[in-house]
């Protein structure tokens, strides 16, 4: 469904295509008519699926801009999908000149008090900070007319819902709630029963999830083999935007620095780095100044960069849902995506563990040769040749050209400049990574079962025979079984209110 039959108002619809989107995602087309009829919804889709807009349209088509007042709240579990969500909401929302500020921690506090100064009409915000600025009367909640909790099953495994109900107490009762979550454990449903009337659960059918348009790949071998590995395969498959998973910090500035030394145009991202240094690094990635953007599963927690092609796990995650996040860096806005998984050889239970989860086979891929990856340099290098000559503006440069091919032929030049421009991995810096120690195989959440590794249970091709697929003009898009996953473990319940008993209106799309 086109997003102009979903009853948006004409600035909406201006900045919507101006963003590039034209199709709603399942999410969006089943819970904006809801909203927008002023209904309260609970909303159960995977990450990547198109929340933002789903909840932030309604609202923002609600708002009174000739209103200087706040008007809605959205309650995030995380500073970076804060800053996200604001952004998201800001695009959407510029045609209507709607004011969007972000509040969060770890961030000067007196900007934020500043900007709340000027009356914005949405404020997006984490549980710690907004509760900061409640009680220092900095941010009065009085006016809200819409309340979103987004990625509400984070929260609560964070620890966040006494701040939450806190915050809610601060709102009229007359308002409209959306709750978003990836799953729906019985804490979820309490906050249903207790802050919502009579809301309807939309649930995404898991097939329409993120995960199939991602063709899945592994590669089998040893910690030190990793590195020249993964560097020829992005030499091979040239990704446009790359996210690198490493397990730990230390691994994380080791990657970075050694893909840097390597001439990949690459920076890390973990809990250690400053604010301001986390924010400068994330939009050189989003602007195309840095490639490959290497990162903790806590540093990427609800990052959401558009155009991202490759994920490479360098590391297989330690909680196999957290694989399900990873890959959902990519294979977003219905566009195919990759990702290729390295494994040592007693990890290889892991992955099944993995595949179980995801009701997803992934594909062994043979590692390239260092041939192989100066072919696909050279490939590269060419792409940028011609890339340089359709921009033109060589008259100043012919007069030394002409000099040059009086004492070289033109294919010693054109030669040269393949030469300067690509990287042979024959002459590549030697990099060393710190070993890591492989996952235990006993470790408690993987299936006992696989303990051990090895592949014997699969028959798998030991030295893979996939293909090194996933060029620039081959991305593919995945195979056609269920990439979603359901989390198992559930939150502590919240306590039932005393208030009249309320009714879930459910529709159910998962059958």
């Amino acid at each position: 469904m086109k997003f102009k039959e979903l009853g948006l108002e004409p600035n909406l619809l201006a900045s919507i295509e101006r963003s590039g989107f034209e199709e709603a995602t399942p999410i969006q087309e089943e819970t904006i008519p809801l909203a927008l009829e002023g209904k309260d919804v609970i909303g159960q889709a995977q990450t990547g699926t198109g929340k933002t807009a789903a909840f932030g349209l309604p609202m923002l088509q609600k708002i009174d801009t000739t209103n200087r007042v706040l008007q809605g709240i959205v309650i995030a579990p995380t500073r970076e999908l804060a800053i996200q969500t604001q952004e998201e909401l800001y695009r959407l929302g510029r045609d209507k000149k709607i004011r969007v500020q972000a509040v969060y921690g770890g961030a000067d506090i007196g900007r934020q008090i500043r900007g709340l100064k000027e009356n914005p009409h949405v404020v997006v915000g984490t549980p710690g900070r907004l509760l900061d600025h409640i009680n220092r009367r900095t941010l009065k909640l009085d006016t809200i007319e819409t309340l979103v909790l987004d990625e509400a099953d984070e929260m609560l495994n964070m620890g966040f819902l006494e701040d939450i109900e806190k915050i809610i107490s601060k709102i009229p009762a007359k308002r409209q709630t959306l709750l978003f979550s990836a799953t729906m454990p019985p804490a979820i449903k309490n906050i249903g029963v207790k802050f919502m009337k009579e809301p309807e659960h939309v649930k995404i059918k898991a097939k329409e999830m993120t995960a199939d348009l991602i063709d899945q790949y592994y590669v089998r071998s040893k910690d030190f083999e990793k590195f020249d590995i993964m560097t020829r395969l992005l030499d091979v498959q040239t990704p446009e935007l790359t996210i690198v998973f490493g397990r730990t910090k230390r691994r994380v500035d080791e990657l970075a620095r050694g893909l840097e030394a390597r001439g990949y145009k690459a920076e890390g991202i973990h809990g250690d780095l400053s604010q301001q240094k986390r924010m400068s690094v994330l939009r050189s990635f989003k602007s195309g100044n840095l490639d490959i953007l290497v990162a903790t599963d806590v540093a990427a927690r609800g990052l959401d960069i558009s155009g991202v092609t490759h994920v490479y796990n360098y590391d297989i995650p330690q909680d196999p849902e957290s694989y399900v996040h990873r890959i959902g860096r990519t294979g977003r806005a219905g566009k195919g995506g990759m990702s290729v998984t390295f494994v040592t050889p007693n990890e290889m239970g892991y992955l099944h563990v993995i595949e179980e989860l995801t009701k997803k086979r992934m594909t062994p891929l043979r590692p390239p040769s260092e041939q192989e990856a100066f072919k696909g340099q050279l490939g590269a290098a060419l792409e940028t040749v011609e890339e340089k000559l359709a921009e033109n503006g060589l008259e100043n440069y012919l007069p030394s050209a002409e000099n040059l091919l009086e004492k070289y032929s033109a294919e010693d030049l054109a030669a040269l400049l393949l030469k300067t421009i690509s990287k042979d991995p024959t002459d590549a810096v030697p990099v060393k990574i710190t070993p890591e120690r492989p996952l235990p195989s006993n470790k408690k959440g993987f299936n006992k079962n696989n303990r051990g590794g090895g592949s014997n249970n699969r028959n798998r091709n030991k030295n893979g025979g996939g293909g090194y697929r996933g060029n620039k003009n081959n991305k593919g898009t995945g195979g056609s079984s269920n990439g979603g996953y359901n989390k198992s473990k559930d939150n502590r319940s919240a306590k039932r209110h005393n208030d009249k008993k309320r009714s879930f209106v459910i529709r159910d799309n998962s059958n």
